[in-house]
């Protein structure tokens, strides 16, 4: 099987990972879906209020990769559908297993 090409939503830093996202809230279960554009897709079981969304994105991303959620930040897009999330020293990488091409759970 040939090696899969580099996915445009992740860049790998030394100490972390930063990964291009479109956020989708107000979903029925959190996961990541794929891919949107050059961005990984992430279905948010939280509405798009007080911040909700944004802490169930911070908890979602800590527990996929293994971190504290004070390892996992919102580098832009605060109150955007389109964020950039570092994740310092991820532990597990399910990144590696995230589909580009369709859904994933």
């Amino acid at each position: 099987m040939p090696p899969r090409p580099p996915a445009l939503w992740l860049r790998e830093e030394v100490d972390a990972i930063v990964l291009a996202l479109h956020v989708q809230p107000g979903a029925k279960r959190t996961e990541a879906a794929g891919t949107h554009g050059d961005a990984l897709k992430i279905r948010l079981a939280a509405p798009p209020v007080d911040g909700k969304a944004n802490a169930e994105l911070v908890r979602f991303l800590a527990d996929a990769f293994d971190v504290p959620q004070r390892q996992v930040t919102i580098v832009r897009g605060e109150t955007s559908r389109q964020k950039t999330v570092r994740i310092h020293a991820p532990a597990a990488r399910p990144d590696r297993d995230w589909s580009v091409a369709g859904p994933v759970a």
